[in-house]
């Protein structure tokens, strides 16, 4: 199992403890973390956008050149953004910090 650690823009945090193999998208539904992920994690899309901890985002995988592009559509776009479908979790990431930015929540 993987767990994470999700920080919410009001201060409180959510953690998760997920199959190897699943995307943070999928993690954060597992937390009750509602990000929109409007469409389903296919990439179409930038309302899954997360920020990963610094102590953390060296770790991730470069991303791709297609989420980059969608990654420019974020709002509150920072350095350490991420499409959290396309972060698939082994348990070299256990215990990841990932920062949830208010326009990414489906309240938001």
């Amino acid at each position: 199992m993987v767990e994470i650690l999700f920080r919410l823009p009001d201060g409180s945090e959510r953690r998760a403890h997920v199959a190897a193999g699943s995307t943070l998208l999928e993690a954060s539904r597992d937390a009750r973390v509602e990000l929109e992920g409007a469409c389903g994690g296919s990439m179409a899309c930038a309302t899954c956008h997360v920020r990963i901890d610094d102590a953390w985002f060296d770790r991730l995988p470069v991303p791709s050149p297609e989420e980059e592009d969608m990654l420019d559509l974020a709002p509150d776009w920072q350095p350490t953004s991420r499409l959290g479908c396309q972060i698939a979790l082994d348990e070299s990431l256990s215990g990841i910090v990932v920062h949830v930015p208010k326009s990414s929540l489906l309240d938001g």
